[in-house]
């Protein structure tokens, strides 16, 4: 279970990446943030008592109100995401909430302003400071859980699908975990292009909400053979596979496009299979390695692609147009990121175990204090 916030004098160093402030002028305001201790369990996130600072020149500072969980941060949590710097170290790569305070030479931003934020690490903290131009304004009517909910998720699907995949009308494509985060959003997106026909990876108990959310074919990954199940209906294969699994899964999915098919390979979720690091899974998922020599991909005529976002945090200009074309979708209805539970800082622990038993459909949120309404939910 989480800890009580520290005393004071036990707060950890300040973290690296953004830091937390305290207000105009002020005496440094303690707050309360999660920390990674050390690498392992469930247990070594804990709420601890943090520090102020005054936002730096170029700098806005921002008070969180929801900030998103993501299968990265469970990576980090067993030392598995070398885009984390070492503990004790606040994780959190996206939150969104309200600008309190302005750094010098700051003109494009207001005190007051809701924004969505984006960083590589430090988000999960009541207060945050951050370079302006990782934080973006939030679109009209949405709610802050909406908006912690958007940045990793969306941007990930929309350049994985039409960057890189090139999806169009007609075309097929795989989706596996597709009741997660980045399922979800890349179900979305692609009912915004005409007559896409989805496959979708989940357990059982998800098919409804899938088939809802437009999946014309879930396939139940944990009993039976999903690439077999692909080619009863599409003897061919498919267009496009999103491939966040890694080891012999990548290998499936290669094999599984069609001709002029592409493969964007996004994780390695099969490193992940307890509270903490099995080297079993790990020997045998690199084992399992995809590889391919470009001879080979030349007679093949496919596609591989790679993709992590915690690497493009210097592309701004790239990350804010894409960020402009999601927030236009949803201003248009076309998507909305859909909300599996929202928990307390206090009970990060929950809501860790939620996405790493696979039991969310949809994005964990993580707020700095209980939400008023809840939203759990206890799904199998």
């Amino acid at each position: 279970m989480s800890a009580e916030p520290a005393p004071a004098p036990a707060a950890p160093e300040p973290a690296p990446g953004p830091e937390p402030p305290a207000g105009g002028g002020e005496a440094p305001a303690e707050h309360r943030a999660l920390v990674l201790t050390g690498f392992g369990g469930y247990d070594k996130v804990k709420v601890q008592a943090r520090r102020g600072a005054e936002p730096r020149p170029g700098e806005v500072s921002v008070t969180v109100r929801a900030c998103g969980l993501n299968f990265a941060d469970l990576m980090a949590r067993q030392g598995l995401y070398d885009r984390l710097p070492p503990p004790p170290v606040c994780p959190g790569m996206e939150c969104a909430g309200t600008v309190r305070a302005l750094g010098d030479g700051v003109r494009d931003r207001q005190v007051g302003d809701k924004v969505m934020v984006l960083a590589r690490s430090g988000l999960w903290q009541e207060v945050v400071n951050v370079p302006v131009s990782h934080t973006f304004p939030m679109p009209e009517g949405m709610s802050f859980e909406e908006a912690a909910a958007l940045l990793v998720n969306y941007i990930t699907a929309y350049m994985i699908l039409f960057d890189f995949g090139n999806l169009r009308p007609n075309q097929s494509v795989l989706i596996h975990m597709a009741a997660g985060g980045v399922g979800t959003a890349a179900i979305q997106l692609c009912k915004t292009v005409e007559n896409v026909t989805i496959f979708g990876t989940a357990s059982a108990s998800k098919h409804e909400t899938l088939k809802e959310s437009g999946v014309a074919h879930p396939i139940d990954y944990r009993t039976m053979d999903y690439a077999e199940e692909v080619r009863k209906i599409s003897p061919k294969g498919v267009d496009i596979v999103l491939d966040p699994l890694g080891g012999s899964d990548t290998t499936k999915a290669f094999n599984l496009l069609k001709p002029m098919g592409k493969l964007i390979t996004y994780g390695v979720a099969n490193l992940l299979t307890g509270q903490k690091k099995n080297l079993m899974a790990m020997a045998k998922t690199w084992w399992n390695q995809f590889s391919i020599t470009a001879l080979q991909l030349l007679h093949q005529n496919k596609a591989v692609c790679g993709y992590h976002l915690g690497y493009m945090d210097e592309e701004v200009e790239l990350l804010r147009s894409v960020v402009a074309k999601l927030v236009n979708l949803y201003s248009q209805g076309k998507i909305k990121p859909k909300i599996d539970s929202v928990w307390p800082f206090d009970q990060v622990a929950e809501a860790m175990k939620q996405m790493q038993e696979k039991k969310n459909v949809g994005k964990v949120i993580l707020v700095p204090e209980a939400p008023k309404e809840e939203s759990k939910k206890a799904e199998n």
